[in-house]
């Protein structure tokens, strides 16, 4: 985050990194994200992202609560470059008011580039959101799911192959109990 505080549209991009981290989105989901997907019927920003079907992989559109980091990074990006909410984009370049999904891989693979993260990619923080939803559910009477049903996947084992192994957790579960 302090990276991207340095870009040149830090407030754009904040919310492209945590739309990843925080919301599980593809890079075609971010891409395609506009602002009615993100606000009430107010014009607020929601407590969730709806993603529609045709701005998902395939059929694969659903509704992720909205946790609090994103929420405040789309309010601020509202205030800083103010659209009208409704089916304006929420994420757009100097010289569009929309943006690919190769834009927001680009932006991804640049962004790790710099901070020496060899192997991340766009889809990296898909993969920790649905790690640490997993890692996490069952405190909040939560199972896999309910993961499966955020990551948006129609296969809980699909899902299963996201979550990333912890030999350390794996260790404390069977000495817990």
């Amino acid at each position: 985050m302090d990276h991207i505080s340095r870009t040149r549209h830090p407030a754009r991009n904040r919310v492209i990194f945590l739309l990843s981290l925080r919301a599980g989105l593809r890079a075609k989901e971010i891409a395609n994200l506009e602002w009615r997907m993100v606000t009430d019927a107010e014009g607020e920003v929601s407590e969730t992202v709806r993603i529609s079907d045709k701005a998902s992989k395939g059929n694969s559109g659903g509704v992720v609560p909205m946790a609090a980091e994103l929420r405040a990074a789309l309010m601020a990006l509202h205030r800083v470059s103010p659209l009208p909410f409704g089916p304006s984009k929420v994420v757009q370049t100097e010289r569009a008011c929309f943006t690919s999904a190769q834009v927001i891989i680009n932006l991804f693979r640049e962004w790790y580039s710099v901070l020496g993260f060899d192997g991340c990619s766009s889809h990296s923080g898909r993969r920790t959101f649905i790690t640490m939803a997993a890692r996490n559910i069952g405190r909040f009477g939560g199972s896999l799911r309910d993961v499966q049903a955020l990551a948006r996947h129609r296969s809980l084992a699909m899902t299963q192959r996201y979550i990333e192994v912890d030999s350390l957790a794996m260790k404390k579960v069977v000495d817990g109990w």
